[in-house]
């Protein structure tokens, strides 16, 4: 039997921080049944007030002494949340004092430079990322198709479009998407349009069994969605990416941030975050 425990990740901003950080600590521990929530722009005394009474209201009702990640810049509203009835987790209550200490400089305490507009040359690059990943989404234009950084290959329902449109939200990387039709994968070529653009090539695969599954839910009992012709379609694909020399991953059990990051890696490409 599972334990139940309520997390909350609290913010003056979106929340993105605290979850990022709440999340990655969380996957540490099996057994608990963390149930998250986010509570963003809590940026008044007021609202940080009345969050502490909903989780001091929890506290009381469930049982179990909810989790609080704070990534709230305010001494003040930090100070509030502080006495909840929780266990309280705070990304600049533990580093930016260090961090202080040895820079002899005083945090601005601003909030908002996380995630915000600071560099507007740099938001409209991922503006234009996006429109770039989108209008190259599974192969449909091949209008300005040289300047992608990267072009992601695979059979059908691989995983390619989410890839594809984190580097571009997350990292302005330039990357488009083509699918490996059936015809490709039985003479073993690639889509004439990216030939010439086989150095910014990274495929992808998965096990069959999943490529199954998730055909399945889309097209069920088709021949698409057959193990037989995802097997058939899997094994093509990676003899094809061994034979031309195109780097590619099996991502079965990996998140859409890890097959990024490795994409990024293998093709040398800076990572930036926004």
């Amino acid at each position: 039997m599972s334990i139940n425990v309520n997390v909350f990740f609290v913010s003056d901003r979106t929340g993105i921080t605290a979850e990022t950080l709440g999340n990655s600590l969380l996957t540490q521990f099996d057994g608990i049944d963390f149930r998250k929530s986010t509570l963003p722009f809590i940026n008044t005394v007021e609202k940080a007030r009345s969050t502490v009474d909903y989780i001091n209201h929890l506290a009381e009702t469930s049982g179990s002494r909810p989790i609080l990640v704070s990534t709230t810049v305010s001494d003040d509203i930090r100070a509030i949340l502080r006495g909840a009835n929780s266990l309280f987790l705070d990304l600049f209550d533990t580093f930016i004092p260090v961090l202080e200490l040895e820079l002899n400089l005083h945090a601005t305490n601003t909030a908002g430079r996380a995630h915000g507009v600071a560099d507007t040359k740099r938001y409209y690059a991922r503006i234009d990322a996006m429109n770039f990943a989108l209008e190259h989404d599974d192969g449909q234009s091949s209008r300005g198709l040289a300047s992608a950084d990267i072009i992601l290959i695979a059979p059908s329902r691989c995983g390619k479009t989410p890839t594809t449109l984190y580097l571009a939200m997350q990292h302005g990387i330039f990357a488009a998407n083509f699918p490996l039709i059936e015809e490709d994968l039985e003479d073993q070529k690639l889509p004439r349009t990216i030939v010439p653009l086989s150095e910014k090539l990274f495929g992808l695969i998965v096990d069959p069994d999943r490529l199954h599954q998730i055909r399945s839910e889309r097209r069920p009992g088709s021949e698409y969605a057959s193990l037989r012709q995802c097997s058939f379609e899997l094994r093509q694909a990676e003899a094809m990416y061994r034979r031309l020399g195109i780097p590619y991953v099996n991502s079965t059990t990996m998140s859409i941030e890890e097959i990024a990051t490795l994409a990024m890696q293998e093709k040398g490409i800076r990572k930036q975050s926004f």
